[in-house]
């Protein structure tokens, strides 16, 4: 499916929609600010009615703070809960900065063995382990997930300057364990923005894989893999309810595709794959060696 971009027009000059068009792909949109006009997310102009207008069909990577600000501020009035985001937000500071000890993030499709592994390597490192989303938000997850792509997405966007504040804070006193950060946010909406194989994704090396300018960045982004037959074999009676994406990932091969091959294309940091097929010592014993051969580990 090729892309076209939607006219710059009163609101989301950062989306795109997937319709057949001409021969060449633009994918700028996806690493756009999603930059919003004064009007409220209705894609018309009008203020007021329901968000999930026309031009919320989709909508990329929001690549700061600010973009993904300006897309829950059009929403306060019909979404409460976007004003509870932006005042967790508000209390965050502005740029962040990571204090000396190291921070890890743990990253992985559902299934590839995350809890297990962030929770050792958090025993064996006397570390301090963080989970993007944060915990102080799940309770407005659903609201969100409920909601129109450019809304979900500045949401999901946003719970990683929260967590980074925390990362700031825990990481001046201890090494710093972080279950899922900016990299899946990403992976997914990239993903998601795209149809087809992943022929289709943005070629390698396009700035929508690049970290934000204004995140604390990890020293370190580990990506647990596993085949999809054992990942689904892993999958089986787990029973835990899954957000639009992850049953996707399940029902959607080459949309599972697409998010393990935007994975493998993120840059500075990238992420160093990790098989997580072996038993859980092996794995953790893997990982625990990166970590250590990569990361200045003060003593604790």
């Amino acid at each position: 499916m090729l892309l076209r971009r939607l006219a710059p027009g009163p609101l989301l000059r950062g989306s795109f929609m997937a319709e057949p068009l001409a021969p060449e792909r633009d994918y700028s949109a996806l690493a756009s600010d999603a930059t919003l006009g004064r009007g409220s997310p209705t894609g018309d102009g009008r203020r007021g009615g329901d968000p999930g207008g026309p031009c919320l069909r989709s909508a990329g990577v929001l690549g700061s703070s600010q973009a993904a600000r300006r897309v829950l501020e059009e929403c306060t009035s019909s979404i409460p809960e976007a004003r509870s985001i932006l005042d967790l937000v508000d209390n965050c500071p502005v740029h962040a900065e990571k204090g000396n000890f190291p921070v890890i993030v743990i990253e992985g499709l559902d299934a590839t063995g995350k809890t297990t592994v962030t929770s050792a390597v958090k025993d064996t490192l006397n570390a301090v382990l963080l989970r993007t989303p944060p915990p102080c938000v799940s309770q407005w997850r659903k609201v969100f997930d409920d909601k129109p792509t450019l809304i979900r997405r500045a949401f999901y966007a946003l719970t990683n300057y929260i967590v980074a504040s925390e990362i700031a804070k825990e990481s001046v006193k201890s090494p710093v364990i972080v279950d899922r950060y900016w990299h899946s946010t990403a992976a997914y909406a990239i993903a998601t923005e795209t149809s087809g194989k992943v022929e289709d994704l943005p070629p390698p090396h396009h700035p929508v894989y690049c970290w934000p300018k204004d995140l604390l960045r990890p020293d370190i982004v580990l990506l647990l893999t596993l085949s999809s037959d054992e990942r689904s074999r892993r999958l089986l009676g787990r029973g835990v309810e899954k957000t639009r994406e992850e049953a996707e990932l399940e029902e959607n091969r080459y949309f599972r595709q697409r998010v393990e091959e935007a994975y493998r294309r993120m840059e500075n940091p990238g992420c160093q794959p990790v098989d997580a097929s072996p038993s859980r010592e092996k794995v953790v014993k893997a990982v625990l060696h990166l970590i250590e051969t990569q990361c200045d580990l003060p003593h604790v």
